[in-house]
């Protein structure tokens, strides 16, 4: 975690925050922070900037914010990608997003099992999960976009020349 992300529950008052759970555990175990010290932060859609850590206890972490930088620029790529098995899924969501991707088709094709479209990763709670994972490892606060077209025709027909459409598009294949 290169970016503790911040939530708007987070807030207790105006510029502290208040963290528990995975993020807690993240900055005990991984940043060792003590108190005084300073991390970077982000609001999840929103600015960035840095916490000093307030109180730290095994229970809560009070962290005093000051957020004043924009996060950065998102990548001029949109990602089309056949939907892959759920557990490489989760490392390609992660990683892209960790790259600035911010437009992110997850598509059917001839090879995907029509099984993975009922993935319960698939849900929207589970799909942000992995997106905040690769947020906070390119410290970026802006969460990118997915689309899930299990329709192969109609989004090709109908979607996809309007999102080519003056780009440059490449097709990345491990046979061709």
């Amino acid at each position: 975690m290169n970016l503790v992300l911040l939530h708007d529950d987070d807030f207790t008052a105006e510029g502290l925050v208040t963290l528990t759970g995975r993020r807690l555990q993240h900055v005990l175990e991984v940043h060792r922070a003590e108190v005084g010290d300073c991390l970077r932060v982000g609001l999840l859609g929103g600015l960035m900037g840095e916490g000093r850590v307030r109180a730290l206890t095994f229970d809560t972490l009070e962290l005093e914010i000051r957020l004043d930088q924009q996060p950065p620029a998102p990548m001029p790529i949109t990602l089309l990608l056949a939907l892959p098995r759920p557990k490489m899924l989760k490392r390609v969501l992660q990683s892209v997003t960790s790259l600035g991707v911010k437009q992110i088709y997850l598509l059917n094709s001839y090879r995907v099992e029509k099984s993975f479209w009922g993935s319960p990763l698939l849900q929207p709670e589970q799909l942000q999960e992995q997106l905040l994972l690769g947020l906070e490892q390119a410290c970026d606060t802006i969460l990118p976009h997915i689309h899930l077209r299990p329709r192969f025709k109609p989004f090709v027909e109908d979607e996809l020349p309007l999102i080519s459409a003056e780009t440059n598009a490449f097709v990345a294949h491990p046979v061709a």
